[in-house]
């Protein structure tokens, strides 16, 4: 019995044993088969993107940033470009330590605490490999310290770079603009419009002007190295090469030393000039005073500098021709006299007998003053505009009506942008019953109508808008597109491409009425018109308008006294005209903030352009006209408030 069961458990045993050899082989196949599948799977479906990540391990992109494009003037003259400095750079992948690096170097090279910051952002977008600046802008004493003395530092060595240079430098600055370092803002933007990869390496981006408007053009193509690298993020090999492309130049239709008369004859004063061709559209001349050194921004400007320009008073930093919004006055009186008789208000012989003072009809108490208190006797549509006759288009703006005579004036670019090429143009306000009631729920009253008729109340145009409203009259009607460049030029091809001349609008005229109008202008330069010291010795013709409007106002009754007033609360000088009368080949607007009459302040500095530009000189003599332009000098009721 005994063996007999030592038997039976010995065969069970080997049955147990066998079973579980099984199951082990049955997990073993199991592990191998995933094992290989697992295998496959790597090597075969996932070949290609392991692939990629060793090669990304083994291989990176350094950029190789393209040279900006220039800006030059019509004549060839270089507004804009770029010129190499030494700069003082770290290669981190071959320093034990970057921060006692620095601190040794600026022991023996000044390096403040805005390099650190620079250098800091610059080593977080750059590779270990990448050489970035510490100290831009070395000058030749401090490159030859450095040089003596390179063997104390590995890793640090002396390159240079590309930097923006404007070397007119406050000439035309507001026009040209500037470029500065790329901030998160710029980024931001770059992300969004899918620009990003193509500023790969770039550390500066336009940031105003045509500098930014163009940036595109002017930036270029950036190129790529392919850069083999090891372990320790060291290069071994330059594996392949893509030549950056260069940013293409701008040819400007604007000619430096008209912009330079233009400029030096603001003086002292605030205020701004637009010149255009009215045929085409061309910017002849763009001046907004003060001005400021782009250069200063290049490389980031300093607190002082920026304190300096941000807080003055006279506000360097704005934008006039474009930004700048200030009551027509006056010079929005041809236009206000052409929509009278395009629409049959005014056809000659009509004419009013001038008592100094407009009645608003059933309203016998209110008056509404001519700046000449005994009025300007008989006058027509032709005398109206000659001696700027405050009287006559009052009446004439009530017939129009606010809604035909907005219409009308709107073909010449009131109440809208111009479309120049560069951003952040203002659109002004031509006023109407519709903007009045949703932005104050009012209704709109007849003495509104009346003061938008003399360029008051609250119409306010741009220096750029009231240039291109001439320059449209002077066309007879057809409205040019304004821009700044002429043509683009491929820096790698030296192919130019005109910009397209473009029409923007077009308004029918009477030639009858468009000769009446323009020789009301014309005489505003003989005499008895209100610059008539702007015509003389002139060989050729000037259709224009003086313009003076109030910056505060004044009771009824009082009499305006310059003298007796803060200076920048006196009323603003205004100035359009276009040359010669008969065949126009400039048009201009001039502003000069707080400079009194149009006639003595801003006419002189529209003469002295018109006459380099038409003539190629300069007038030896100053001009000085005496104060002839009127000013308007509008009593408002309760109910009619009017925006001085």
């Amino acid at each position: 019995m005994k063996l007999r069961s030592e038997l039976k458990n010995h065969l069970k045993e080997q049955y147990n044993f066998r079973l579980r050899l099984g199951v082990a082989a049955i997990v073993v196949i199991i592990c191998f088969a995933g094992l290989i599948s697992r295998f496959f799977y790597l090597q075969m479906a996932k070949y290609n993107y392991f692939q990629t990540l060793a090669e990304n391990n083994r291989i990176s992109l350094v950029p190789i940033v393209p040279n900006r494009g220039l800006i030059l003037d019509r004549n060839g003259v270089i507004l804009a470009h770029n010129f190499f400095v030494y700069t003082l750079e770290i290669t981190p992948s071959k320093v034990d330590n970057v921060d006692n690096l620095i601190n040794d170097l600026s022991k023996l090279i000044e390096v403040s605490t805005e390099d650190r910051k620079r250098f800091k952002k610059l080593r977080t977008q750059s590779h270990s490999f990448e050489s970035v600046p510490i100290r831009t802008h070395l000058n030749e004493f401090e490159a030859a310290k450095f040089a003596v003395n390179r063997f104390r530092f590995p890793g640090v060595e002396i390159r240079s770079r590309l930097f923006r240079h404007y070397p007119q430098g406050k000439l035309a600055s507001h026009m040209l603009g500037y470029i500065g370092r790329i901030n998160d803002s710029d980024l931001q933007d770059l992300e969004d419009n899918e620009d990003i990869s193509n500023y790969k390496g770039s550390d500066h981006i336009g940031k105003s002007g045509l500098e930014q408007y163009y940036e595109r053009n002017l930036h270029g193509e950036t190129g790529f190295q392919q850069v083999e690298i090891d372990a320790d993020g060291q290069a071994v090999r330059v594996l392949s090469s893509t030549a950056p492309v260069p940013g293409d130049n701008l040819i400007l239709s604007v000619d430096s030393k008209l912009q330079s008369i233009a400029e030096e004859a603001f003086g002292e004063h605030r205020g701004a000039l637009v010149a255009i061709n009215p045929k085409n559209g061309e910017i002849l001349a763009y001046v907004s005073e003060p001005t400021f050194d782009p250069n200063l921004f290049v490389d980031g400007i300093d607190t002082e500098s920026w304190k300096s320009l941000n807080d003055s008073p006279d506000k360097p930093l704005i934008n006039r021709p474009i930004r700048g919004i200030y009551p027509p006055g006056s010079t929005f009186k041809p236009f206000v006299a052409m929509a009278g008789l395009e629409d049959g208000k005014r056809n000659p012989p009509f004419n009013i007998n001038d008592p100094g003072y407009f009645i608003l009809p059933g309203n016998a108490a209110h008056h509404y003053r001519d700046w000449k208190p005994e009025g300007h006797g008989n006058v027509d549509i032709q005398k109206a505009i000659t001696v700027s006759c405050d009287t006559f288009f009052y009446g004439l703006a009530l017939d129009l009506g606010i809604d035909k005579l907005t219409s009308f004036v709107s073909h010449f670019g009131f109440g809208k942008k111009t479309g120049i090429d560069i951003d952040g143009e203002m659109e002004g306000l031509l006023p109407t019953p519709d903007w009045k009631w949703h932005r104050w729920k009012q209704r709109w009253y007849p003495g509104e109508t009346v003061i938008v008729g003399i360029g008051q109340g609250y119409t306010l145009v741009t220096p750029m808008q009231l240039a291109y409203a001439a320059a449209t009259l002077a066309n007879d009607g057809v409205a040019m597109k304004p821009h700044l460049v002429a043509s683009i030029q491929q820096n790698n091809t030296g192919i130019s491409h005109p910009i397209p001349i473009v029409k923007s609008d077009s308004i029918k005229l009477n030639p009858a009425n468009i000769a009446l109008v323009r020789a009301g202008m014309v005489n505003v330069t003989q005499p008895g018109g209100t610059a008539a010291s702007i015509g003389v010795g002139s060989s050729y013709n000037i259709a224009a308008k003086t313009g003076t409007a109030q910056v505060i106002g004044i009771k009824q009754n009082e009499k305006y006294k310059a003298s007796n007033i803060d200076e920048r609360h006196r009323d603003h000088a205004l100035f359009i005209a276009y040359a010669p009368a008969e065949d126009p080949k400039i048009a201009l607007a001039v502003i000069v903030e707080n400079g009194g009459h149009g006639g003595s302040a801003a006419g002189p500095i529209a003469r002295k352009v018109m006459d380099y530009y038409l003539l190629g000189k300069v007038p030896e003599a100053e001009i000085n006209p005496k104060a002839e332009d009127p000013v308007q000098n509008v009593t408002p009721t309760v109910e009619e408030p009017i925006n001085d």
